[in-house]
């Protein structure tokens, strides 16, 4: 039978009354290190699940733990959720009570506790983490070279139209030259660089650290999601990494026996992909009205018909855990091969589009040079 997940204490709360500032300066200490990452979760979730397969204790275990850190703010966290501990209180609201952790990784601790398999699902939140942190890699890694390679280009070209195309522009006027097409385009370009390119800048820096004070914005985010699904090849990739999150962790909220319905409500909370939180918040309204999961599923773009036609036979064999993990095995790999291809494609498309502006610019420019050495001759 399902339980109420509303009528549980919520693994994150935060005062309404803290103001934007504060909320990006916290941000800027976790960038600097001062926060637990998912690096950290990692390994913190192996390391727990080896000393408890092990037969110690979890007070053992912690004060093994906090021996390994070697950040103060890491230890102190972990003192203060042995404490905790030590005075009665399970792991898993003490690690609620850190703010540090999730909802969705509060809820599978206490699960485990509830059921026995603590240390099973400290393993799996160990791997889950694992396969997100290498989902991030390989992101970052397939976006890190074309990012740097068109930032390259963009500046390559402002520093041309600002300061190489005005000193042609001044040999033209000089010679009372009649500019082709092309090149009056470019010098148009140029003058509007340098007229309003500081302001365009200024809108640009605006713009980034505006968007910092709305990343808990939900309008802001489901409107930034659903244009980033909007990109041909990376809005497919996109999909596919979070389906890999979300198949792997119905995977462990099945294999700790939680309802199908529980499950789909903590993983939405967990996701942070506006368009998949949409479509599990459809999932769960058909399961609500008696439908079933393949059922619930139909008619969202996330979930292609092989997902709803897998998920339809692990209803009628009771293999719902089997299923899902083999799913997330196959999102995963894809992921993988996705992103070589994205990085294999990519490379060369940039690099020939950063040859075709810079080549544009030059002809643009050179143009009326040869013309008036042919009128010359």
């Amino acid at each position: 039978m399902a339980f109420n997940l509303n009528n549980t204490p919520t693994a994150k709360t935060s005062a309404t009354t803290t103001s934007e500032i504060e909320k990006l300066l916290k941000k800027e200490i976790v960038l600097f290190g001062s926060g637990f990452s998912n690096k950290k979760k990692q390994s913190f979730y192996l390391e727990l699940a080896v000393l408890l397969k092990a037969g110690i204790t979890i007070k053992e275990a912690l004060t093994l733990i906090i021996e390994s850190f070697k950040k103060k703010t890491d230890k102190e966290m972990f003192e203060d959720i042995l404490y905790q501990v030590v005075n009665g209180k399970p792991l898993s609201d003490a690690l609620n009570s850190s703010k540090h952790f999730t909802e969705y990784e509060y809820f599978s601790v206490k699960i485990g506790e509830e059921t026995g398999t603590t240390a099973r699902v400290c393993k799996e939140l160990g791997i889950f983490h694992e396969r997100k942190n290498e989902q991030k890699r390989i992101v970052v890694s397939a976006l890190t070279y074309p990012s740097i390679v068109l930032s390259t280009a963009v500046l390559v070209v402002i520093f041309m139209l600002s300061y190489v195309v005005p000193m042609f522009q001044d040999i033209f006027k000089q010679n009372n030259m009649e500019l082709p097409f092309l090149t009056h385009v470019i010098v148009k370009m140029s003058d509007f660089t340098r007229t309003y390119g500081a302001f365009f800048f200024l809108a640009i820096l605006t713009l980034v650290f505006s968007s910092r004070f709305f990343k808990d914005n939900h309008q802001y985010k489901k409107s930034l999601h659903y244009s980033l699904l909007k990109i041909p090849v990376f809005g497919q990739f996109m999909t596919k990494v979070y389906l890999a999150q979300f198949t792997q962790a119905v995977t462990l909220l099945t294999a700790s026996k939680v309802p199908i319905l529980n499950s789909i409500q903590m993983v939405r909370k967990m996701i942070q992909f506006v368009p998949l939180q949409d479509a599990l918040l459809k999932v769960e309204n058909g399961i609500l009205k008696g439908a079933s999961l393949s059922e619930s599923m139909k008619g969202n773009n996330i979930f292609d018909n092989r997902i709803i036609s897998l998920v339809k036979v692990a209803e009628e064999t009771n293999q719902t855990e089997y299923v899902f993990s083999q799913l997330n095995e196959q999102f995963s790999q894809e992921v993988v091969q996705q992103s070589k291809i994205m990085a294999t494609i990519l490379e060369p498309f940039i690099i020939l589009f950063v040859g075709v502006i810079v080549a544009v610019l030059l002809i643009a420019m050179y143009m009326p040079m040869f013309q008036m050495s042919s009128a010359i001759g």
